[in-house]
């Protein structure tokens, strides 16, 4: 069977810190779904994509890398954009410009497993959408990943944000935050306990913190991380990286229950992303590994 990957897709066009500008397929769900498939996942992505040039790269990109493409309703006259600034660290601040409409989705049990996460769970009217398929796989058993990507250059108000997030992660059997995501829902608590608290209802969370490595939590219980070593180029598309390889450990063991995993297992999990994502930030732009690479 497959994962199905929904959300938006798009094309990063980066301002690099000399000066220059690049433009790369970008977007955290489409990062994800190639990812995953680069990792031997069968994956299937729905999205919208514009019918534009930008679009036609989308398309090209999904296509070498054997992603499975599921064009929603309402498909784009433009494809949605990413402005991506890079500091001389290569870490990467961003302005949107993205549509987001779709009205209906996959059926979820056709799926092994179902992703969500970033404006596609924030921004309406889609995001009504994504809600009830997330209910909907939850209620047939099928596992449900959620990977938040708060984006404060399209909303700074973080009330809007939480609620988005409580909307969906009770769904959620795997949850991932980066540390920015965690420092806007969670005001002022430690990552450490936002992970142990968020993983208390049975869920698998991991919390990735750039240089500092991640933490992935279980019932209450905490194993840290540190980062695999890298010469980093840029940030884009690490966490991405990072949740692919969440989701390809996943698809190796036929999705077992996260309360079953023992502390061996979820850092052997973290590991295996952490190198993922090692990998990611040291090529330009989201360019997740292959199999191959770990």
């Amino acid at each position: 069977m497959t994962l199905l990957v929904v959300g938006e897709s798009l094309v990063d066009v980066i301002e690099h810190a000399d000066g220059t500008r690049s433009e790369h397929p970008g977007g955290s769900p489409f990062n994800v779904a190639r990812g995953a498939s680069r990792l031997s996942v069968d994956t299937e992505l729905a999205t919208q994509l514009g019918t534009d040039e930008y679009g036609s790269l989308l398309r090209s990109c999904l296509h070498d890398d054997a992603v499975m493409l599921s064009p929603l309703t309402g498909d784009l006259t433009r494809t949605s954009v990413a402005r991506a600034t890079l500091d001389a660290a290569g870490n990467a601040t961003y302005e949107f410009d993205v549509e987001w409409g779709p009205t209906s989705f996959p059926d979820p049990s056709l799926y092994e497993a179902i992703h969500i996460g970033s404006l596609g769970t924030f921004l309406e009217p889609g995001a009504s959408a994504v809600a009830d398929l997330a209910l909907s796989a939850d209620v047939l058993g099928i596992p449900v990943c959620f990977d938040v990507n708060v984006r404060t250059s399209i909303c700074d108000d973080p009330d809007l944000w939480n609620r988005a997030f409580a909307r969906v992660c009770g769904y959620a059997r795997i949850l991932r935050l980066s540390e920015d995501d965690a420092a806007v829902l969670f005001e002022d608590t430690d990552v450490l306990t936002v992970a142990s608290e968020l993983s208390m209802d049975g869920a698998l969370v991991t919390i990735t913190r750039g240089a500092a490595g991640s933490c992935i939590a279980q019932g209450g219980r905490i194993i840290e991380v540190p980062a695999a070593p890298t010469q980093v180029v840029d940030t884009i598309g690490a966490g991405d990286s990072y949740t692919a390889a969440v989701l390809a450990w996943f698809s190796i063991y036929n999705w077992p229950d996260p309360a079953d995993l023992h502390d061996t297992e979820l850092l052997d999990l973290a590991t295996y992303a952490s190198r993922a994502a090692a990998i990611t930030v040291a090529r330009p732009g989201a360019d997740p590994p292959f199999i191959r690479d770990l």
